[in-house]
């Protein structure tokens, strides 16, 4: 992926998007890297949107994998609940 911070995609609508790389990672057991990013949206709630999908490092172009599994949806998760701990007890 070049790890660049920026990427742009299209969304649904074929409307082009910049979005923020917020990290990426590779998970040993299940054999894929994913990646966590924004568009800088807010919710209905006010807080900014994140989406994360897996892709192929080696690949040329950014081709994002849609996320299925719970196993994979609960390995992201903890990792979201460890950097926003760390990122609150950085706050204090």
């Amino acid at each position: 992926m070049n790890n660049k911070s920026k990427f742009v995609i299209k969304n649904s609508k074929g409307e082009e998007l910049a979005c923020d790389v917020l990290f990426t990672y590779e998970d040993d057991k299940l054999k894929k890297n994913y990646i966590v990013f924004t568009d800088n949206t807010l919710d209905e709630n006010g807080k900014i949107k994140v989406y994360a999908n897996y892709y192929d490092p080696t690949g040329k172009d950014l081709s994002l994998g849609k996320i299925e599994s719970d196993e994979e949806w609960d390995n992201l998760n903890q990792i979201l609940a460890s950097l926003n701990e760390k990122v609150e007890d950085a706050d204090v």
